[in-house]
């Protein structure tokens, strides 16, 4: 599906309403200097919700008032489609002025995306995303948000049995135990990101606590290390979840994240789920009869973390006709009040240096593991692997029913054949 946002009807609506609330007749006098020159560019993005495009139009529009000589074009698709469109738009030369990408993503596009180390607003990132963003002096893409992810609890049925919030792996295990042995599936998990986020928090939080995942990600890079061998402890985890029945695994494997999952949460019958934060405002909004609240993953046997990204990443064409108005564009999207903006509106952390939380207040309890460090990067820069792809592929094996074994055997076959590409 393709959602068109016009930001030139965005100004027009607000002559209408400019011309009403002086209690005229109602007629719009438009007056343009016809010697001006309007630059058009194109805004490719994965945010097709109603409630991430109203925000970004919110900003488009702010933009097209400070700069009259520039029009923007805001085309959305969604999921998995919108990274092929890209690649394709990209691979025949025909790539859009600005769009969002992903770690995986641009590990196809390197060449083909602008340097955004000039702009203004790049000193205002936090230590930890400039680690990220930056690549041998330059810089590829920028963050808008930093996602987290997050287990749902549904604070109501807990308490109805007498059982708390898990700190812990064990204490995790226990209250799952006690709800399968009461004929009710403890977790609700989709077949994209429940159990991968799972699997990287718990395979690499030591490497991240010690501030060894540089050195270990050049180990996986050159080949001198197994991605398995890193994995196989968080994956060891998510099979064992299978097995034990707390996760339905044919009912995850046709899930859809974000969407399909949250149907199934809100109907109450499970006391968690597995799946973005970004996503408890959604959750909120379809009014279930229950309180929710997202905790940090329980998958440490000495406490929890919290799984981030950053996210919402907007790079620039190299190939751009246009390319200082498309510069001057995601400068002005990444201004501390626009990001702020938009990290409220997505559930998420800002990745700027004195940026606000989020006052959601279902995700609360995620503010003082992200405080204290206590998070691993899902799809670490530093990392040249594909590596959001390939967990999700092995998640999907493991609920096919195929052995670990087997999964790992398979996942080190794919890396193999990416670091060979």
């Amino acid at each position: 599906m393709k959602k068109w946002i016009s930001a030139m009807f965005a100004i027009f609506a607000l002559l209408l309403l400019a011309a009403a609330g002086c209690g005229g007749t109602g007629s719009v006098v438009t007056i343009e200097d016809p010697d001006r020159e309007i630059t058009t560019i194109t805004f490719f993005g994965n945010k097709y919700e109603p409630e991430n495009v109203e925000v970004i139009e919110e900003i488009i529009s702010g933009f097209m008032e400070e700069n009259p000589d520039i029009r923007i074009s805001y085309e959305s698709l969604k999921g998995t489609e919108y990274y092929d469109a890209l690649e394709k738009r990209m691979k025949a030369g025909k790539g859009d002025d600005v769009f969002m990408v992903n770690h995986d993503i641009l590990l196809e596009l390197e060449g083909q995306v602008a340097d955004l180390s000039g702009l203004r607003t790049i000193t205002g990132f936090t230590e930890r995303m400039l680690d990220q963003m930056e690549e041998n002096g330059k810089i590829f893409w920028v963050p808008t948000t930093v996602s987290a992810f997050g287990l749902y609890c549904n604070m109501d049925l807990l308490e109805e049995h007498g059982q708390k919030v898990p700190e812990n792996l064990g204490e995790w295990e226990a209250v799952c135990s006690y709800f399968a042995g009461r004929g009710i599936l403890p977790v609700i998990a989709n077949n994209d990101i429940s159990l991968k986020t799972l699997a990287i928090g718990r395979s690499f939080f030591r490497a991240y606590q010690e501030g060894r995942q540089a050195e270990i990600f050049e180990q996986i890079n050159d080949g001198e290390a197994a991605l398995s061998e890193y994995l196989y402890s968080g994956f060891t985890v998510a099979e064992e979840f299978i097995q034990k029945g707390y996760v339905d695994k044919a009912k995850a494997l046709a899930t859809k994240k974000t969407s399909e999952d949250l149907q199934e949460f809100i109907l109450g019958e499970s006391p968690f789920m597995l799946t973005g934060a970004w996503a408890s405002g959604r959750v909120r909004e379809m009014n279930p009869d229950f309180e929710f609240q997202v905790y940090p993953l329980p998958v440490l046997d000495d406490g929890a973390l919290l799984v981030i990204n950053p996210d919402t990443r907007l790079s620039v064409n190299a190939g751009s006709e246009h390319l200082g108005a498309a510069m001057k564009f995601v400068e002005y999207f990444t201004a501390p009040e626009n990001i702020q903006k938009f990290a409220d509106q997505q559930s998420s952390f800002s990745p700027l240096i004195r940026g606000v939380p989020s006052s959601e207040p279902e995700i609360q309890p995620l503010y003082s593991c992200y405080a204290e460090g206590r998070t691993v990067i899902g799809t670490d820069a530093l990392l040249n692997l594909p590596i959001w792809e390939l967990t999700a592929g092995a998640s999907q094996k493991l609920l096919s029913g195929e052995p670990l074994g087997a999964v790992m055997e398979w996942l080190d076959r794919q890396a193999g054949e990416d670091e060979r590409s």
